[in-house]
């Protein structure tokens, strides 16, 4: 079967391809990308292992060798060189589109900055396939992907993006799932979220509701597989939002009954829709104002 490739006309190299793959099911690929696999001369691939199995479903013999975050900074200048010299080569992760959250990125920005043409196979990709069925706005969104693995970190990233008036896309692994979503909570209140995961898998599960009633669901099980969150962005209106005075008195009360601040935070912003970390400040100048007295 013939494929047209495109040609960078304006030198010798090679051209570089961004070929989306399967988030899940295998049939998640285009038509395009297989052929495109089957006519470059090497697939960089994120798993080596893990992309020979697609190949070998659609009879791909093309020759593989591993392009990763643990190698990607040493590997690129070798790839770059057999591109220079005229050879074609796909860029693939384990799932989706590379470059999003993936170490292909800084391989495609140096064939760019070397002059080679990089074309993209467009194709399957999680955090556009996850917004497609998340049920919130889709007119406006921002991707954050994964935060920082580090606790305090990742809080801090959170508390910067509460303000965000769009939809926002992130991505969590199983093992942190239930702390992310504790931090979410936080740091963004009790707002609507959808949470995905496996999909186009088997398994594949869409949550849609509140962020305190999906992490009630997922710490009753064990969290598997990868995990797409889609958030609602912040209201304009609930920037500046204050605790109605008829709850002031009911407020006073638990103080006065040495409930944490927090709890008395979290039961506002569940029951009066109102942002955790805005009824938590809230709160907060209403036990100083107490004790000033």
């Amino acid at each position: 079967m013939h494929l047209n490739l495109p040609i960078n006309r304006d030198k010798k190299s090679g051209t570089l391809y961004v070929v989306s793959t399967p988030i899940g099911n295998l049939e998640d690929i285009t038509l395009r990308a297989i052929k495109t696999l089957k006519m470059v001369n090497l697939i960089a691939a994120e798993n080596p292992t893990h992309t020979k199995k697609l190949c070998s479903h659609y009879e791909i013999g093309t020759r593989l060798t591993s392009y990763n975050q643990h190698n990607h900074k040493t590997s690129w200048p070798g790839l770059i060189e057999r591109l220079n010299r005229g050879e074609n080569i796909a860029l693939v992760t384990c799932a989706g589109t590379p470059g999003i959250s993936d170490p292909g990125a800084l391989l495609i920005k140096m064939a760019s900055e070397n002059g080679i043409c990089v074309t993209p196979v467009p194709g399957a990709c999680a955090a556009i396939a996850a917004l497609s069925v998340c049920g919130l706005k889709m007119d406006n969104f921002l991707f954050a992907g994964f935060l920082s693995n580090k606790s305090g970190k990742r809080k801090k990233e959170l508390q910067e993006l509460a303000a965000e008036e769009g939809t926002i896309i992130f991505y969590e692994a199983p093992h942190r799932i239930i702390q992310f979503l504790e931090q979410l909570y936080e740091a963004f209140g009790n707002r609507g979220i959808a949470v995905i995961r496996e999909l186009t898998k088997v398994h594949e599960e869409v949550m849609r509701g509140h962020v305190k009633e999906i992490l009630t669901i997922i710490s009753q099980r064990e969290p598997r597989g990868e995990y797409v969150i889609i958030t609602e962005g912040s209201e304009k209106s609930k920037e500046n939002e204050t605790i109605p005075e008829k709850l002031e008195e009911t407020i006073k009360n638990m103080l006065i009954d040495n409930i944490s601040i927090k709890d008395i935070a979290d039961s506002v912003a569940k029951n009066h829709n109102i942002r955790f970390r805005s009824a938590y400040r809230e709160v907060l100048d209403l036990k100083r104002k107490m004790e000033e007295l």
